[in-house]
């Protein structure tokens, strides 16, 4: 439980850089983050011992389908998304993965009736900030943008929520798989995809070089490649082969609470009366879900 909540603090950063250096392409901000965790990964590699450091054939082809499911196809939706909806409303959406996980990945002689209060809280926290959210944006005017930054979120949730479902069966499957090998597999094929991303849709070099704050974009490069992408798939790993796919998939909401404490410090503003009430649900969801499981 705890690596699953430290994976959520550090995969709630995610959320606020596309507002941080928000004027390079969301391909750019993509490929760069996943380039680096490549880079961590393939380094981390040589670090284990030669008879476990590379993938058989079945495994390399999971972990490419994987990687693109959770990591470079996910990321690069949820930050068009960001870029057209900002941070609340997306991070909330992205907040209904413990729900579709919790449904679709249970454990068998868990009643559906113990999860409903843990459910309720958690349903009750999303449609309260996403009509404050939903509100605000419409009295602004900028409700066909906010529109389609609410489907390329949707779009990312379901991509995610398919890789937490099939990624928890596959570790289960093959308890023999070290966390971190398996975090440094999905890591390279990750990688790799970002620089063919990179290659076919992104920004030549002079293009990124023109650019202001460029070396905040590395630092951010730097941090989400890192923390937000290595030590949190390792974190995560290691929670999904101890917990199950529904419990893990309820420790995902550390993720939404974190990236809105980001977005209220990176915004330098207190939440409003109704943003702290959903975050208290959200808490409480957590903690009625872990009782469930119990």
């Amino acid at each position: 439980m705890a690596a699953g909540l430290a994976a959520g603090a550090l995969w709630g950063l995610s959320f606020v850089a596309p507002r941080m250096v928000g004027h390079f392409g969301m391909v750019d901000i993509t490929a760069a983050r996943y380039a680096v965790f490549g880079a961590i990964s393939a380094l981390a590699v040589f670090g284990r011992p030669a008879a476990v450091r590379w993938p058989n054939g079945r495994q390399a082809l999971a972990a490419l389908g994987l990687s693109v499911l959770g990591f470079s196809g996910y990321y690069l939706l949820l930050a068009f998304g960001i870029a057209a909806a900002g941070t609340e409303v997306p991070s909330l959406i992205i907040g209904t993965i413990p729900v579709w996980m919790m449904l679709l990945g249970r454990p068998a002689g868990l009643q559906m009736r113990a999860l409903l209060p843990g459910l309720l809280l958690t349903g009750a926290g999303i449609a309260l900030m996403i009509w404050g959210a939903w509100s605000a944006q419409h009295g602004a005017g900028g409700g066909a943008r906010f529109g389609w930054g609410i489907a390329l979120a949707l779009c990312a949730m379901v991509s995610w929520t398919i890789y937490g479902l099939l990624n928890a069966k596959w570790l289960q499957r093959h308890t023999e798989l070290n966390a971190t090998d398996w975090a440094n597999w999905l890591g390279i094929a990750t990688g790799l995809g970002a620089l063919l991303l990179w290659v076919v849709a992104g920004s030549d070099m002079a293009t990124l070089q023109s650019q202001p704050d460029g070396m905040l974009f590395v630092w951010v490069a730097l941090a989400g490649g890192f923390g937000s992408s290595w030590l949190a798939t390792i974190l995560w790993n290691v929670a999904s082969q101890r917990l199950s796919a529904s419990l893990c998939g309820q420790l995902i909401v550390s993720e939404t609470l974190f990236a809105l404490l980001y977005s209220f410090v990176w915004d330098g503003r207190w939440p409003e009366a109704s943003e702290w009430v959903a975050a208290l649900l959200f808490v409480l969801g957590i903690l009625a879900s872990i009782k469930a499981h119990r």
